[in-house]
């Protein structure tokens, strides 16, 4: 390990993975090294003995299944099927090494009922969820924002997107608070309502993310990996090793090495490794990160599908927050074994909000009551992190922590972010030549 190379990273969570395969492709020496013996940090997919382990909880192994067909995600994210994620994963060539499934079903909590969210002006004609008069408005909202085009002054009715505000956008059609909710948080899918004094084009763009991502396949926005998401960061570590990427697993730094307050490598077992970079997650460096809020998941074992989701082998599922009278949302993801991450007729929901009291478990229990019987449960409680100053100073990365997002696109977010800081570019993205394995 004495050696030096140009960039050493530390986690294999999805962020560190994504940015060890585009260095490496760019022809930097890449030392990666995790503490864990598996890949993927907080972005794992863990089998029931790994599962049972990491809670502190006793597996017999009798009852459950056989053990190798479990691939259990620690946090719940899909993918938008038209969403960045998608675009890195073609970017780099990866996909050659992943299959995908659609997930069935977009549901969103109104009213103590789980219906569909309706995504066209066609499905807010038929939505048991809307007045008739709401129903029309509604339509007219969609038919707005997917008829706006920037150049073109005769689609704006009057309307900037940057100028005027999400809350004026929705005033302008006359929009119920309820209907309000639907469409910021199950399909902007923002995290709390501040996006409704920010300006109406962020918020729009993400709404048109959904439709089109709908649009791709129907029935949901979302893909996800088969064997879970841990399947990620294992392809865009394959991807750096091919390129000359060096993985160390089980083997974690003892301390990050300075000299004259900048970083220039790691130390462990006695042996250094030099580097001009250091990229980690938070928790490789907790003296130069601060906590911004706690997310608290519960992950359940289920034998039986998410009742009224028409029996659904895979769905996601949005509690507006003013829906329960909280700030932020709750979300329900659920998965099964049609996307080979647990055994027949066993279902995976993961339920996860942002801490809000001293009693977080008791927060998500709208979410949980929406599962039935539950065979199994895991809760933990896990800090958001994000660094102190940008890296510039001491050549220490560090990424955040993931967020409470049913999605991707905050952590693309965060890896463009370091990528411009370490290389000093932006990263512009261009798909490769390569098979999409998809699966419909």
């Amino acid at each position: 390990m004495d050696e030096h190379y140009d960039v050493i990273i530390l986690g294999t969570g999805l962020t560190e993975c994504i940015l060890s395969g585009l260095l490496s492709t760019e022809g930097k020496r890449v030392l990666h090294m995790d503490r864990n013996d598996y890949y993927g940090g907080e972005t794992a997919s863990l089998n029931l003995t790994q599962l049972f382990r990491r809670f502190d909880k006793t597996y017999d192994g009798s009852e459950l299944g056989r053990d190798r067909d479990y691939n259990v995600d620690l946090i719940p994210k899909f993918m938008m099927a038209e969403g960045e994620i998608v675009k890195f994963l073609l970017h780099t060539g990866v996909t050659r090494y992943l299959d995908f499934k659609q997930i069935a079903g977009s549901f969103v909590y109104k009213d103590g009922k789980i219906s569909h969210m309706p995504t066209n002006e066609a499905e807010a004609v038929v939505s048991p969820m809307l007045g008739l008069v709401e129903k029309r408005r509604l339509q007219k909202f969609f038919e707005f924002i997917q008829g706006y085009k920037e150049d073109d002054e005769s689609t704006h009715d009057g309307v900037q997107l940057n100028a005027i505000t999400m809350a004026e956008l929705y005033n302008k059609f006359g929009l119920e608070p309820a209907t309000q909710d639907l469409i910021g948080h199950a399909m902007a899918l923002q995290l709390d309502d501040s996006y409704l004094t920010q300006p109406a084009r962020q918020s729009i763009d993400k709404i048109i993310l959904y439709i089109t991502s709908m649009a791709r396949y129907g029935k949901s926005p979302y893909i996800y990996p088969l064997h879970g998401l841990g399947e990620l960061p294992q392809s865009f570590a394959r991807l750096s090793a091919i390129h000359g990427g060096t993985y160390m697993m089980g083997y974690g730094p003892d301390e990050i090495v300075y000299e004259g307050g900048v970083a220039t490598g790691i130390r462990s077992n006695g042996e250094v490794a030099k580097a001009d970079i250091v990229i980690c997650d938070p928790s490789y460096a907790t003296d130069k990160v601060r906590t911004t809020s706690k997310v608290v998941r519960a992950i359940c074992l289920l034998t039986h599908p998410i009742p009224n989701t028409d029996n659904a082998d895979s769905c996601q599922i949005v509690l507006p927050q003013n829906q329960l009278g909280r700030k932020h949302d709750i979300y329900v993801a659920c998965v099964s074994d049609a996307h080979k991450v647990c055994p027949k007729d066993m279902y995976l929901a993961i339920v996860s909000t942002i801490v809000e009291t001293d009693t977080p478990e008791k927060e998500i229990e709208a979410g949980l009551e929406l599962l039935g019987n539950i065979r199994e449960k895991f809760v933990s409680v896990l800090d958001v992190q994000e660094p102190l100053e940008d890296g510039s100073k001491d050549h220490v990365y560090i990424s955040r922590s993931y967020d409470a997002t049913s999605h991707f696109e905050t952590v693309c977010d965060n890896v463009k972010e370091l990528y411009r800081r370490v290389t000093g570019n932006d990263l512009v993205l261009k798909p490769k030549n390569t098979t999409d394995k998809e699966d419909e």
